[in-house]
Formats: C-alpha cells, sequence, structure tokens
C-alpha cells in the first residue's frame, strides 16, 4: 500500500457578520456562564435583581446587557479582510463564538436545535493507531495563530496531535467539539453526491439537472451537475462565493436562514454566461446538496448515513445545517457541516481509502479530479 498521507487543519476561519448588541451580549454571557471570569464580569443593577425578565422595565434599564469584557475586540462590516495581519486574541476568539457557538445559543437550543441533518456516530468507529512525534514548528503555530487543531495521519497511524493550549483556545474546545466546516461542507457535499451517484439515485456526474422542477427557467436548469461540481454553472454575474450581486432586500447572501426556493425566485429567467469560467460560489454546493436531496427523497438520511455512518465510521454524531421552517420540497439543506477533529479525519481517511481501493466513490473521486478546471 502506497504510503498514505493525509493533513487535516481545522483553523479558526476569520469571517464575520455584522456587529450587533445581541450578539456580543450573548457572547460575554457564554463566557460567564462556562466560568472565564478573567475575560467577562457581571455588574446587575438592584432593580434588575427583582425586575421581571424581559419586562418593559427590565428593557429599559438594559438587565441583559450587564456582562463587560476586557478584551480588545475589533468588529468587522463582513468578512475580516486577508491584507489584515494582526489580529487581537480578543478579536479571533469572538469570531470563534460568532462561528461555532452562537448559532446554537440564540435560541437555546444549542446542538439539539432540530434544524439540521444529523447522523449519529457509527456503530464501530474506526479506530486510530497513533506513533506520536514532537514538532516545534507546529507547536509555534498553535501558539501565536487562530489554529485550533493539526492532526498529520501517515502509515495508517497518527503521528502529530495537537490542540490550541489551554492559555489560547484549549479552554474552549475539546476532542467532542463539533467545528464548523466553512469551505469544507463543499467538500463533504461532493463526497455525499458521489454516494448517490453509487447507490443509484442520480446516473453519472454528466446528469443533466433537466428533472428537478424547483429550478426550471434558470440558467441552472438543464446543466451538467459536473459543471456545478467545477463551479463552472456560468453564473459569476449573479453570485460570487457567498455573496448575492441580484439587488433583493429579502437576501444579504447565501447563508443557511434561506431554502432553495427562497433564491431561487431570483435567478428566474437569468442566463448561463457562455465560456463559463470558474466560479467559487456557495450557491451551487446548495444545489448539489439539494439535488441530491430531490433525487434521494426518503432516501436522503440514508446516503448520508452510507456516507459517513458506514463509510467513514465517525465515532460522533455529524450534521448538515437544515433551514428552519422549510421542508424538502422546497431545498432545505445547507452545505454548512459540523463534525469532530477527530471525525473529519476518519472521513479524509475514508476518501483516501476510497481512491486507494478503487471503490465506486473511489472512481467517482477521480473522474472529478480528472476532469477538473483551471481556476485562472
Amino acid at each position: 500500500m502506497k504510503k498514505l498521507l493525509g493533513i487535516v487543519v481545522l483553523s479558526l476561519l476569520l469571517g464575520s457578520n455584522a456587529y450587533s448588541n445581541n450578539k456580543l451580549n450573548s457572547f460575554n454571557k457564554w463566557l460567564y456562564d462556562n466560568g472565564h471570569h478573567e475575560f467577562v464580569s457581571k455588574t446587575e443593577s438592584e432593580i434588575c435583581k427583582v425586575e421581571t425578565k424581559f419586562s418593559p422595565l427590565w428593557y429599559s434599564n438594559k438587565c441583559g446587557s450587564q456582562y463587560k469584557n476586557n478584551l480588545k475586540i475589533k468588529f468587522f462590516n463582513g468578512w475580516i479582510p486577508e491584507e489584515v495581519e494582526k489580529i487581537s486574541y480578543g478579536t479571533l476568539l469572538y469570531e470563534f463564538y460568532k462561528f461555532t457557538v452562537f448559532p446554537f445559543v440564540k435560541d437555546k437550543r444549542k446542538y439539539n436545535r432540530p434544524d439540521k441533518y444529523e447522523i449519529d456516530p457509527s456503530s464501530n468507529p474506526y479506530k486510530f493507531k497513533s506513533n506520536l512525534q514532537e514538532n516545534k514548528y507546529i507547536d509555534k503555530q498553535l501558539k501565536k495563530t487562530g489554529l485550533l487543531s493539526y492532526l498529520l495521519f501517515e502509515d495508517g497511524q497518527i503521528t502529530i496531535d495537537k490542540i490550541s493550549p489551554n492559555d489560547r483556545f484549549g479552554k474552549f474546545i475539546n476532542n467532542k467539539t463539533k467545528l464548523r466546516s466553512m469551505s469544507v461542507g463543499k467538500t463533504m457535499v461532493s463526497y455525499v453526491a458521489g454516494h448517490a451517484i453509487c447507490g443509484g439515485y442520480i446516473d453519472s456526474i454528466n446528469s443533466r439537472l433537466n428533472d428537478w422542477p424547483l429550478i426550471e427557467n434558470t440558467l441552472y436548469y438543464d446543466q451538467k451537475l459536473i459543471d456545478l461540481l467545477n463551479m463552472k454553472a456560468g453564473d459569476r454575474k449573479y453570485v460570487q462565493s457567498s455573496d448575492l450581486f441580484i439587488k433583493d432586500e429579502r437576501f444579504d447572501g447565501i447563508n443557511h436562514d434561506h431554502d432553495i426556493a427562497d433564491y431561487i425566485s431570483v435567478f428566474k429567467n437569468t442566463k448561463k454566461i457562455k465560456n463559463a469560467p470558474f466560479n467559487y460560489s456557495q450557491f451551487s454546493t446548495e444545489l448539489i446538496l439539494n439535488y441530491v436531496l430531490f433525487k434521494t427523497g426518503d432516501d436522503f438520511e440514508k446516503i448520508l448515513e452510507k456516507t459517513f455512518q458506514e463509510n467513514a465510521k465517525i465515532e460522533d454524531s455529524v450534521f448538515f445545517f437544515k433551514v428552519p421552517n422549510s421542508s424538502k420540497e422546497r431545498g432545505d439543506a445547507n452545505n454548512m457541516f459540523f463534525a469532530t477533529r477527530y471525525d473529519y479525519l476518519r472521513i479524509a481517511k475514508a476518501m483516501l481509502d476510497d481512491w486507494q481501493n478503487d471503490t465506486c466513490v473511489g472512481k467517482y473521486l477521480k473522474d472529478i479530479h480528472k476532469r477538473r478546471i483551471q481556476k485562472n
């Protein structure tokens, strides 16, 4: 067997939504409630101690905002620009909270929130072997950057297994923390699509999306699946990354708050750009995942189980976001994916095993790799 080398690096991705008091208050309360009093203090007035929670008087006295942190936090309107070289620890910690914790605590449901497609652990999770080595360079990066986790897997065993030190981010995460995938969610969707093809639900990567009524009369209708997988849908005039260029007051971008039926309404009567260039787009991935949802129907969860539970042999549950108050018919699957650090490695290993063993999914991976396009 050829040398198996897989590196899973989970870093604190520096993205940002518009700053809001609600989010900051929630962040401060989270710090306080979890015992991180070195960062935050609570000063409660006498009236807040006796006043009914959420009453007009409770609000007027700002009783829900009586936490104050001592962190240096810079708030960005949108993503933190890549050219920003120095970012404070407080800013990184706030960004971690915003993406990994806040989506679940804002409605007090945390990871029990029902709007997700969640896959239970395997009954026989893959057990890693380890032959750990020290690496001073990785130690240095963990101490000074937003890196949360580093795993190196080679020759069938983990040789480097590092997590952010306790005086950095280690006090906020552990091996059971479900980390947000960000763009790795696109990889997860592609892997699920491969299992749907091998399960006989979709003919091939050359199948045309001409049997899905939801996208009729849009530039995406009748396109080949491979073009969406290659980010070559010819939609650069309308969407790029998670930015929606079509002006509509309902949407400020592509996120997990709207389903395909919502977004596709603004794509009506659009035309594909000829000789379509590469266009990195979250929406293409959303369409792929929901096309799999459409084609598999009631078996969608079975395909997810086949992918992650049976093939990757995950040890903890994993999940994709599901758009709240929607339905499968409207396309309610979102490509934002959550898993633990070890389960990300289990999934990466499963992909490598598929490739090396030339399974049906392995042939799919080789096919889309062979047909990749230049980004220019």
